[in-house]
């Protein structure tokens, strides 16, 4: 993610999601304009989840992502990952620069699914819940807010406090939909990637993309 190359928001990558196209949704997107989706990474821990939701839609090819990174999220990456932040920007079909306020996804006429932020730490919660869009994540979930477009917070904190779970409360009452990475056993997990595995198709679920992650509650597969 090398940080000159924030400046080209919509370069993307080859193989991309740039020609997948879908209905008009909650954004009135035209027809034959492709589905996008805004995806932040925070730097809450657990950066795991964000990598493994990318390469899911990554290898769907549903939709076209947009991706901005957190400084926080930039370190969490290589100190709990071990990943360069550089090859988890190849995932996504653009890449934003978080400084880069003047950026497409900073304004409601880019239309867009909505954005989903995953992890989300506090701070950025806060930050969403006080409408204090200092950069580009946390203005880009304004946008979500006020174009009544789709925001899923996958919030990683535990024990929570009380201001987190007031700041959850304003979130959720502004339209927001609160996500915490909350560990799933019914469809019978053998190791840790399948237990990410189900949180990331949670939350594909609440953008209807189709996905076979894994295995729902009554399903003989």
């Amino acid at each position: 993610m090398n940080r000159s190359s924030h400046r080209l928001p919509c370069e993307r990558a080859a193989g991309g999601a740039a020609g997948v196209t879908g209905s008009t949704g909650t954004t009135g997107e035209p027809h034959d304009r492709p589905r996008r989706l805004v995806v932040g990474l925070s730097g809450s821990s657990a950066p795991q989840l964000g990598i493994a939701f990318l390469e899911a839609l990554h290898g769907l090819r549903q939709v076209e992502t947009h991706l901005v990174v957190s400084e926080g999220a930039r370190r969490s990456l290589e100190l709990e990952a071990g990943v360069d932040p550089d090859h988890v920007a190849k995932l996504a079909d653009a890449v934003h620069d978080v400084r880069d306020l003047a950026a497409p996804i900073s304004s409601g006429s880019f239309l867009t699914e909505g954005m989903v932020v995953i992890p989300c730490s506090m701070r950025s919660l806060a930050a969403i819940a006080t409408g204090n869009s200092t950069d580009l994540l946390t203005r880009a979930a304004d946008v979500a807010l006020k174009e009544r477009r789709r925001l899923v917070l996958v919030t990683r904190e535990t024990p929570l406090n009380l201001v987190h779970i007031r700041n959850m409360e304003t979130v959720t009452l502004a339209g927001a939909t609160v996500l915490p990475p909350v560990l799933g056993f019914y469809h019978r997990p053998r190791s840790v990637e399948d237990l990410v595995a189900q949180v990331v198709g949670k939350v594909l679920d609440q953008f209807g993309v189709a996905h076979d992650l894994f295995r729902r509650w009554g399903s003989d597969g």
